[in-house]
């Protein structure tokens, strides 16, 4: 039967069949690397889950809730028709025009397509709606399960200043700083006197790296709270700023948490996230190389803390900057699922997606802090469709002329959500995949990422695979000597590509 004359519904099926068939190679790893999804027929979920997000996280929510058993349904916008996430679920549901703010941020869309389809629960993966409280009482009003944390916990998380009085309350270390709202210039540089320079002084609503500025005197803290407060008024309609202490050459590193509704609380390890551009993260790898069991435990302690001091329900991330010394300090919570969650899968062995489902459904958590191991390094490199000699990575957009993932290697995960023909839009992320790659030890999980970086075959857009594969291989990303100024530092004229060395070995780095 010809392909144009398929139902929609049946065309979805094919592909979906097809889809599986290929991407069952995603977690193909060595057995320790593969997270487990544990169908229980006696343990009911839900019958259909709404996955209000695109891209390669509504392909791996769709993976879990087939393994579930759970049926899925699809938001795309007009020119996301074609798009994997929509081919892979059971049904697809347009939710308006390429625009955000008129498709994936469409709340009246999307609550329309939970009705029609008869949803009963939603998984909003990360971005778009996944933290907005708006959303989540819209969907309790309706009887519809929120696949998170409840109001509240959003709330009191994603407010920088009220976070960190409830950390602080929770005796969880904090970044030495002022806990109110700075209103004016003079008062800034007070506080900033205060507190001792250097100071970062940052949008309260923020994210993503706007609003925030260095300030190393009184001049540069009036400039930065006159931009600062210029910038998170357009980015977020709010412009509160807080002044804290600046960590000079930090380490970003973050503890997964795990919680149910019945009081219980896990850490699931660290990702250490260090290696970024624009408050970004490109490469984050699970354990990290700096901590010690002693300072593993302290943070994961705190992070459960705050988990419960907020009631926290669901998976979450609590983000840490760590100092030289491994002093620690709380940075914000995230109340969703990382885009970097696969390396903590990869060494613990949980399917926090299946987690998720289960606690919103009202279950206990299954194991216990002694039960969750450190099994073997995980390491992540984030694929974007991206010039990455153009400050470290501005957007490229095109279609994928040919797209092969290098997953017929052994110990890598690809979680994408393209396929070749795919277009990379102006309207979203550039990203075109996760790669992750798994080892006993750290060594080998490089190695492996390296080969896979070096198979993977992307034409049409450019990519950052060459700073990748730089960033992996450079002597002090080796030794573990990093910190979240590394690409500045090793590359202060920015990335120029693979620099070769006549003098002895022909593979020396920039």
């Amino acid at each position: 039967m010809a392909a144009h004359s398929l139902s929609p519904s049946l065309y979805r099926l094919l592909f979906a069949v097809k889809y599986a068939s290929l991407h069952s190679r995603c977690c193909a790893v060595h057995k320790k690397a593969q997270y487990s999804t544990i169908y229980n027929p006696s343990e009911k979920t839900f019958e259909k889950i709404l996955i209000a997000n695109r891209g390669e996280i509504a392909c791996r929510v769709i993976k879990t809730c087939k393994k579930m058993g759970i049926k899925t349904v699809a938001v795309h916008s007009d020119v996301d028709s074609s798009a994997v996430h929509a081919k892979m679920a059971d049904e697809a549901v347009c939710v308006g025009p390429a625009p955000t703010s008129k498709s994936y941020l469409n709340m009246d869309a999307i609550m329309d397509a939970i009705r029609t389809t008869g949803a009963q629960a939603v998984h909003p993966g990360y971005g778009f709606l996944s933290e907005n409280k708006e959303f989540a009482k819209r969907l309790a009003a309706e009887g519809v399960t929120f696949i998170g944390p409840d109001t509240h916990a959003i709330q009191a998380m994603g407010d920088k200043i009220e976070s960190k009085l409830i950390a602080k309350a929770a005796k969880v270390n904090t970044i030495p700083g002022f806990d109110g709202v700075v209103k004016t210039a003079e008062e800034a540089v007070k506080i900033a006197q205060d507190i001792g320079y250097p100071v970062m002084i940052k949008a309260s609503a923020g994210g993503g790296g706007k609003g925030m500025r260095i300030a190393w005197n009184d001049e540069e803290t009036r400039e930065g709270f006159r931009f600062s407060s210029q910038e998170a008024a357009s980015s977020f309609g709010d412009d509160r700023l807080l002044i804290e202490k600046y960590i000079d050459n930090p380490r970003h590193i973050e503890i997964q948490v795990l919680a149910d509704k019945h009081g219980n609380a896990l850490w699931l390890n660290e990702r250490e996230c260090s290696i970024q551009r624009r408050n970004q993260k490109v490469v984050e790898e699970a354990p990290s190389t700096f901590l010690d069991s002693v300072t593993r435990q302290a943070m994961g302690e705190q992070a459960v803390q705050l988990a419960k001091a907020v009631q926290y329900s669901s998976a979450g991330t609590v983000e840490f900057l760590v100092d030289s010394k491994k002093n620690f300090y709380f940075l914000e919570m995230n109340t969703r699922l990382q885009v970097e969650h696969p390396i903590t899968e990869c060494i613990t062995g949980l399917d926090l997606v299946e987690q998720m489902i289960r606690v919103a459904k009202g279950y206990r958590l299954q194991h216990k802090q002694e039960d969750i191991p450190i099994n073997g390094w995980a390491i992540e490199s984030r694929v974007y469709a991206e010039d990455p000699y153009k400050s470290f990575g501005l957007p490229s957009i095109g279609r994928l002329s040919q797209y092969h993932e290098p997953l017929n290697l052994s110990n890598v995960r690809v979680d994408s959500g393209i396929q070749e023909g795919s277009d990379i839009s102006i309207y979203y992320d550039p990203m075109i995949s996760k790669l992750v790659t798994y080892g006993a030890t750290r060594s080998e999980a490089l190695a492996r990422m390296e080969d896979a970086l070096d198979n993977y075959v992307i034409r049409g857009v450019t990519h950052n695979i060459p700073l990748l594969r730089e960033i992996i291989t450079h002597p002090r990303f080796i030794s573990g000597d990093i910190s979240t100024n590394f690409l500045p530092e090793v590359y202060p004229d920015g990335f120029k590509g693979h620099q070769w060395s006549w003098a002895g070995s022909n593979k020396g780095q920039e």
